[in-house]
């Protein structure tokens, strides 16, 4: 029997979704898994031999892997907890793309190599976004990016940037994405950003739509510090998003600082494809 403890998070908005879950605790308790969730999902897996936690935080605090079913919104949500509390974390993508994710639905068989400890970790840099405002300090963490954005009645972004003390540009756009390698393939390669290798270890800064002849990409080594400040000419409203996930609205006087974090993702890998193998498929398979 094996005694390892795997807590399932499903994003039941996709398609197959609750399926494929069904058919992932089925397999993990057939190799003697202890199978765990959150009790927010309780009604639709009440009669499945698994064990409810109250919230995700105390789901992840005891459990030896996290398991996601969706797309990368889902893994990289997942993340915020799994990589604070050091656990590892594998993806069944559900959705479009599926950078981060590390199997397919018709791969389930591989979960015995999970099971095995047959797998590679990939640690995956993230960053630490400190919001500073006239009300304190307040910290997230993001494994893809933050985003500073515009309202959609507002008018062109103003934003400066410094690296520590020195400024160093200027943008007028709609927005800038300050990225992680790994979320060098999501928002950011939209807005014309580079391709970066995930495991790299650096900070991307891309500006969206801005009116330069010169605005492009650029990379600065992961021990940089980038200080953003931004606002509108009318002074509309100008968003932080982070990860897509969380988002706070900025004000004039706002600084937003952006550096590596201190805690890692740590990705479970149980095939062998490059990351360019990887990026390769997920465009041709999909149409990109």
């Amino acid at each position: 029997m094996n005694n390892k403890n795997i807590a399932i998070i499903p994003n039941l908005t996709k398609n197959g979704a609750y399926e494929t879950s069904l058919n992932v605790i089925s397999i993990l308790r057939q190799y003697g898994v202890n199978v765990m969730m959150a009790d927010d999902v309780k009604p639709q897996y009440k009669s499945c031999d698994v064990s409810f936690f109250p919230d995700h935080e105390q789901l992840i605090s005891n459990c030896d892997i996290v398991l996601t079913i969706g797309g990368d919104g889902t893994i990289i949500h997942a993340a915020q907890h799994a990589s604070i509390l050091k656990k590892q974390l594998l993806g069944i993508n559900m959705g479009r793309l599926g950078f981060v994710a590390g199997i397919e639905p018709d791969e389930l068989f591989m979960l015995k190599k999970l099971i095995d400890g047959d797998y590679t970790i990939e640690k995956r840099m993230m960053l630490k976004i400190t919001h500073i405002s006239q009300n304190g300090h307040k910290q997230f963490y993001a494994l893809n990016d933050t985003v500073i954005s515009r309202g959609s009645l507002s008018r062109l972004i103003d934003i400066d940037v410094s690296l520590g003390k020195s400024y160093i540009c200027h943008y007028r756009a709609d927005g800038l994405i300050i990225s992680t390698p790994t979320g060098s393939s999501a928002y950011s390669l939209s807005a014309g950003g580079p391709v970066v290798e995930p495991t790299m270890r650096c900070i991307l800064m891309t500006p969206i739509c801005s009116h330069s002849l010169f605005a492009r990409s650029v990379v600065f080594n992961h021990s940089s510090e980038l200080v953003v400040s931004a606002a509108c000419d009318d002074d509309t409203e100008v968003f932080l998003s982070i990860d897509g996930q969380q988002t706070v609205i900025l004000n004039r006087t706002d600084k937003v600082i952006v550096t590596s974090a201190e805690i890692e993702t740590e990705l479970i890998n149980l095939k062998d494809k490059t990351f360019y193998r990887v990026l390769n498929d997920k465009f041709a398979e999909k149409g990109g």
